[in-house]
């Protein structure tokens, strides 16, 4: 696996989760196709919007939470903000900042919640596919009230792991879920 500037490239096991989970999406009918600019979000959209005869557009608004945080890709940094984390009480848990100039996992849900919000408005009556990180999808899935912080731990959602969504414009609702697991 190689690292850019653009993020790490997908493996082969993510190429093939790719394939696998396009060839699930087979029947949905997509009108447009959004993804991360990052390359591993990309490349996994380009694999399902290929069916689909799609251009992938890329947005750096849904980005990974944290990409540029010092920890983010440091496992003894990362599990150290678990251990943070996990001694909060569950309200504080979204709104914490284990570092200057990082990114709550609040914040990090409200810039997707705006970005689909700006894109359901544009293409109204459409289905688009956004294709972006886990850790973004885990905050924008709590903060609508889909699971608390503990009942979506990191790692609760697999790689192509998605939700299906119906929108007013304003509000979200979620419709189906695949590759997400919730503890009750």
């Amino acid at each position: 696996m190689s690292q850019n500037a653009w993020g790490t490239d997908l493996t082969e096991t993510g190429i093939s989760q790719a394939k696998d989970i396009s060839k699930k999406l087979a029947g949905v009918s997509f009108d447009a196709a959004f993804s991360s600019d990052l390359q591993r979000a990309k490349h996994t959209a380009e694999i399902i919007a290929t069916q689909h005869r799609l251009t992938v557009v890329t947005n750096e608004t849904i980005r990974e939470s944290n990409a540029n945080s010092f920890h983010h890709y440091d496992p003894k940094k990362q599990q150290k903000m678990k251990e943070l984390i996990d001694q909060l009480e569950e309200e504080q848990k979204m709104s914490f900042k284990a570092e200057e100039g990082m990114e709550t996992y609040d914040e990090a849900a409200t810039r997707l919640i705006t970005f689909l919000r700006e894109i359901s408005i544009a293409y109204e009556g459409k289905r688009l596919l956004v294709v972006s990180h886990g850790t973004l999808m885990r905050s924008f899935l709590i903060k609508l009230g889909f699971a608390t912080y503990s009942q979506l731990p990191s790692g609760s959602i697999d790689n192509t792991g998605y939700s299906l969504l119906e929108s007013d414009g304003i509000d979200f609702f979620i419709k189906e879920t695949y590759g997400i697991h919730r503890k009750e």
